[in-house]
């Protein structure tokens, strides 16, 4: 069975939606995840915009330790119990909409979901996208990706 990632807010290749832009709505997507390989023990999921002019790209979105029976997020939802939002480079957790600058053309914003091979990865809300991402780099099984992408045109 072949992980995969789905959201009934939009389509991997549309634009996203109004309500997950920051000036707009700002609530993180519904998301659903489904064909997890045997030994997962939790699931992450990243929101990246790799097309942010700061060299690195920008972290709209990390979160570690969900649970391995959870396979869904209603749009805007509370996170399961034990799951924990990482600091954005907006510099705060929680899930931080799309905001590329006005006229710098279209953004994509690469949403992932994350099948890992512990319960907890050993990372907290002050942690970075890089510091997530280096630990998904130790414990991931396997992952799935969707893209969306939205244009400031102001």
């Amino acid at each position: 069975m072949t992980f995969t990632l789905t959201s009934a807010d939009f389509r991997d290749g549309d634009v996203l939606p109004d309500a997950q832009v920051m000036a707009r709505g700002n609530i993180a997507p519904q998301l659903s995840w489904s064909g997890a390989p045997e030994g997962t023990k939790s699931f992450a999921i990243t929101c990246f915009d790799p097309d942010a002019p700061t060299g690195s790209g920008f972290w709209h979105w990390t979160v570690a330790n969900i649970p391995a029976d959870v396979t869904e997020l209603a749009a805007g939802a509370d996170l399961p119990r034990g799951a924990v939002e990482g600091r954005t480079d907006f510099g705060e957790p929680g899930y931080g909409g799309a905001a590329p600058p006005p006229g710098h053309g279209p953004h994509r914003y690469v949403f992932t979901v994350f099948a890992v091979d512990v319960e907890r990865l050993n990372v907290t809300e002050d942690n970075s996208g890089a510091v997530f991402g280096f630990n998904l780099h130790f414990h991931t099984l396997a992952k799935a990706s969707i893209t969306a992408t939205y244009e400031n045109k102001s």
